[in-house]
């Protein structure tokens, strides 16, 4: 991914871009060693090295995907992982749980094509093609996280009720009550300075409580306008996005998503505060 805006701004932590394995599809065989005739070793001629195939791509055959480029693993070879780490693929994306999660559901949609998902998003969706197609997909994650919210919270939340009694009824209405809107408590949106080499949009609960969440960039990196949402795009050229740190994007007083308290750079303090929101915000 090529390098853009403000070098120096990174949310993310060491534990974090350790790289990906894909695992084996199955157990290897264990090989039978033959006695060695030292002497017939020492004579025999090793193979000269296979030329290299120009035809064969960078990734193909790797099954580690080191650092930064840790999500290729997914793109490349989605069938090896479970679904505890796939929610869903196709020729084109792959929607995945996020491993180190900053928010109670936090999933990533990942353009599979080697080509684009190399690119700066910025760069990246300057495509009206991939753009769309990228859209789409990430509509349909919404969509996906915000019945998964309903099925962890709905029987807490007071909007839901008249829904959830009318589906516990021996005979359910001719219209469900709309209850409440899940889709609210959902966002989107790319990092201007992604810390990971491939192209991911992150599709993310609002909560912000989550054991991941540890420190005041991370919280700035989802709350702000650090995360650009894909209607933002294509991006104008003078967009003050694509510096965040020269513009005053980052590095302000950490302000309370829900209520909007400040809390100047006291993480630890808003941290705890989150907790007490997301109590609340159960209720609604």
């Amino acid at each position: 991914m090529v390098a853009q805006g403000d070098t120096d701004v990174d949310a993310v932590t060491g534990e974090e871009i350790q790289g990906v394995a894909i695992p084996p599809r199955a157990p290897e065989q264990a090989m039978k060693q033959k006695p060695v005739n030292a002497f017939a070793e020492l004579m025999s001629q090793k193979p000269k090295p296979a030329p290299a195939d120009p035809a064969k791509k960078p990734w193909e055959g790797k099954n580690f995907f080191g650092g930064r480029d840790g999500l290729n693993a997914y793109c490349v070879d989605p069938e090896a992982f479970g679904a505890d780490r796939i929610i869903s693929y196709n020729d084109k994306f792959v929607m995945i749980w996020d491993m180190f999660p900053k928010a109670d559901i936090h999933t990533l949609v990942l353009p599979r094509d080697q080509d684009k998902n190399v690119l700066h998003p910025f760069d990246a969706f300057e495509n009206p093609e991939l753009l769309a197609e990228t859209k789409t997909e990430v509509e349909k994650a919404k969509q996906l996280v915000a019945t998964e919210l309903r099925r962890r919270y709905g029987r807490l939340s007071a909007t839901e009720q008249a829904r959830n009694k009318a589906m516990e009824a021996d005979e359910l209405p001719d219209q469900l009550p709309p209850g409440r809107d899940w889709l609210k408590s959902v966002k989107a949106g790319i990092h201007a300075h992604p810390s990971m080499t491939h192209l991911h949009v992150h599709v993310m609960s609002t909560d912000n409580v989550n054991d991941c969440l540890k420190h005041g960039k991370h919280y700035e990196s989802f709350n702000t306008d650090f995360l650009v949402p894909l209607e933002a795009f294509p991006l104008a050229k003078d967009d003050p996005r694509r510096h965040p740190k020269t513009n005053g994007i980052i590095d302000q007083d950490l302000m309370c998503w829900r209520c909007g308290k400040n809390f100047g750079r006291k993480f630890a303090k808003l941290k705890a505060h989150l907790d007490d929101e997301f109590e609340a915000w159960k209720q609604e």
